[in-house]
């Protein structure tokens, strides 16, 4: 059977800073229609390989390619403009504000003609029309969109944060631990929508301490270690204290099974 398409590339990104090499050479690949978990012990170059895919850093070296072709993002909003969105843990959401006002934020909609392009007025029906919509389609089950944020738990916040990225990424939503602060069934909640995202045809990438929910919901496991990927494994033909122990290092790469590599 073919594999799928690549949709998200790097190879060989080195990161320094100063005399610390958080990234030493790493390769990534995410596949299309795939939730592909990044796990990895404190120091292995996660966040340094995520904040490089999403923008938010710019490697020192290594190429990146976005379905077979090169990229270079500059910013976190370079990389929002060829369709890559992130979800970070700490709820990036403006608690004060409408749900609606929240997935539009900082991408409002303008009415049309001159109301919206001399006046700046915003056309507050269309966006409540499309966060339901948008919602709906998630199956983010919300009383209203016109309750502020604040008024939600911290599941339905991070749902929020959540479909606003799955709403306007066109190619990979990255999710950086997105129920660290969750309780079971709050994390649930958002492991479900993830799976939704996926299912919409939109790949994911998660990073995730959470090692039962990235073998409860990943496709693909890529093992971070010393700045390097360890390698990629199949959350179904391994177990999960062989994947701890090739992460920390207490088992080698070279004595897994050839079918638990992915």
């Amino acid at each position: 059977m073919a594999k799928p398409q690549i949709i998200l590339k790097a190879s060989g990104l080195v990161k320094r800073y100063g005399g610390v090499t958080a990234l030493d050479g790493v390769d990534f690949e995410l596949r299309a229609g795939e939730i592909l978990a990044v796990i990895g012990d404190n120091g292995a170059g996660k966040s340094s390989l995520i904040k490089a895919l999403s923008g938010a850093v710019v490697p020192d070296e290594g190429k990146m390619e976005l379905d077979g072709k090169p990229v270079q993002f500059r910013s976190p909003i370079d990389a929002r403009r060829h369709g890559i969105e992130t979800v970070y843990q700490d709820l990036a959401v403006a608690p004060a504000m409408s749900i609606a006002e929240n997935l539009f934020l900082g991408r409002e909609l303008r009415r049309p003609g001159v109301l919206g392009s001399v006046f700046r007025s915003l056309d507050k029906k269309k966006m409540l029309e499309e966060a339901i919509s948008r919602m709906n389609d998630l199956k983010v089950g919300i009383r209203s969109m016109t309750q502020a944020v604040e008024t939600l738990s911290g599941g339905q916040r991070q749902c929020v944060a959540v479909a606003r990225a799955a709403a306007f990424a066109q190619h990979v939503v990255i999710m950086d631990e997105p129920t660290a602060a969750l309780g079971v069934k709050e994390g649930n909640m958002v492991l479900e929508l993830i799976r939704r995202v996926r299912d919409k045809g939109l790949p994911v990438i998660l990073i995730s301490h959470n090692m039962p929910h990235v073998f409860e919901i990943a496709d693909r496991i890529h093992i971070q270690r010393l700045g390097r990927r360890a390698c990629v494994v199949n959350p179904k033909a391994i177990s999960m204290s062989d994947t701890v122990a090739v992460m920390t290092g207490a088992k080698a790469v070279e004595d897994l099974p050839a079918s638990a590599l992915a």
